[in-house]
């Protein structure tokens, strides 16, 4: 069973979180405000100040925190003794077990000692009485055998490897995918529509519509990388052939990533979004950046006749959108103690540090781009190289074939300045 105190902390812990949610609920006027004059189920100085009310609970939270996990250890440390009395009074340990159990069944709380009980034991009594009666006794030898004149003890290192700290991939997943055969996709755009649609009188001339496509082309590029490795070092140890593979992917991913985002569609460079033929621009200016990214929002909508979706921002811009707070030092995007929503203007937010920071951008990532592949991610082993035949090296390369298209420009619109 937990012990009194555990379950004593767990009930305020539970009791306070509940208070709390309560208290918030009252609060939201359902805007993304809190409002204090809401909340009525408070009492006394409470009620006066909502404010000291919420961080006095918080804090007592944490302490509860804390608390319970400490208590949580000490329960967890009683079970185990428990469960090694048990274990010990089941054992030929003791040459008169009910006495250990007469001591387990004690109802005074008492802390067990495996140790003491061996020493206190009639089995460890009675070798000790015979050793001497024998003549055995301690000696204290002059030479004393270490770590440092013996065997040094052994440490085997664990199969764990903490891999740099990199950016993650995480543009790929918001463009919708496709594969091709060709070296480049080419595709028709409609680059002139000139309507001349009008009501017409009995007998009258209708108007001439004129329509002009133009080809388009984006070209299919390569990313990759490689990596020399010894005969030895892929022999030897059996994780590094998987490590190499997993790495040198991800590498190429990465690469990928970046250049959605900020190619310039200079071979062998892909074009990405922000050099997109008719990228909307939205300059910040004085407004303050929700406003700015609303605003590029609508041009998505007019003049590309879009619907705008997710917005890909740096992570230290969307730190000033998330601290934003009202006048009264509540924060607009949700509470501290909350995770709180990665979303602005009901689009998802998404986090790339391949952005430079004060530029983010929107658009209609679901219809009107696409990322084409044309050799997926590979990763090939050669020592055909003479210098590594010789050396006994072996290069490891990965590399993928992708062209990425922009098929409306006017449909995304990159925020600056923000």
């Amino acid at each position: 069973m937990p012990i009194k105190q555990l379950v004593e902390a767990r009930a305020e812990r539970d009791a306070i979180a509940k208070k709390l949610n309560d208290v918030w609920g009252e609060a939201d006027d359902g805007a993304g405000t809190l409002d204090m004059d809401r909340i009525k189920s408070l009492e006394g100085s409470d009620a006066k100040d909502p404010l000291s009310f919420i961080r006095k609970n918080h804090e007592r939270l944490n302490e509860l925190a804390f608390s319970i996990k400490d208590l949580e250890v000490v329960e967890a440390s009683e079970l185990e003794t428990k469960r090694l009395a048990e274990q010990a009074s089941k054992t030929d340990l003791f040459v008169h077990p009910t006495d250990a159990e007469r001591r387990l069944a004690d109802t005074e709380p008492r802390e067990f000692s495996l140790g003491k009980a061996f020493t206190e034991s009639d089995a460890y009594k009675d070798r000790a009485w015979k050793s001497r009666r024998e003549g055995l006794i301690d000696v204290d030898f002059k030479t004393l055998m270490t770590t440092a004149a013996g065997w040094a003890p052994e440490s085997i290192r664990i199969g764990r490897v903490v891999l740099d700290a990199q950016r993650p991939v995480q543009v790929i997943d918001v463009i919708p995918g496709g594969t091709t055969t060709s070296a480049a996709i080419k595709y028709m755009e409609e680059t002139t529509f000139t309507s001349n649609a009008a009501e017409v009188a009995e007998a009258g001339t209708y108007g001439e519509n004129a329509f002009v496509l133009t080809e388009q082309s984006a070209t299919v590029e390569k990313i990759g990388a490689w990596l020399p490795v010894t005969d030895e070092q892929l022999e030897d140890v059996s994780m590094v052939q998987s490590y190499i593979d997993q790495r040198l992917r991800f590498s190429v991913m990465q690469r990928l990533d970046s250049q959605i985002l900020n190619g310039d569609g200079s071979t062998p460079n892909i074009e990405g979004v922000l050099n997109a033929t008719g990228l909307a621009t939205q300059a910040k200016g004085t407004d303050d950046t929700p406003t700015a990214i609303y605003k590029a929002m609508i041009k998505v909508m007019d003049p590309g006749f879009a619907q705008p979706g997710a917005v890909i921002m740096e992570p230290t811009d969307w730190q000033d959108i998330r601290t934003l707070k009202t006048a009264e030092g509540v924060f607009i995007w949700g509470s501290p103690a909350e995770r709180g929503p990665e979303t602005i203007w009901g689009r998802l937010v998404v986090l790339s540090g391949a952005l430079s920071a004060g530029t983010a951008v929107t658009g209609d990532w679901s219809t009107f781009c696409q990322l084409y592949v044309k050799s997926g991610l590979e990763v090939q082993v050669t020592d055909a190289h003479s210098d590594f035949f010789i050396k006994g090296k072996q290069a490891i390369r990965a590399d993928m074939r992708v062209a990425a298209v922009w098929y409306r420009g006017a449909a995304f619109c990159s925020i600056t300045g923000i």
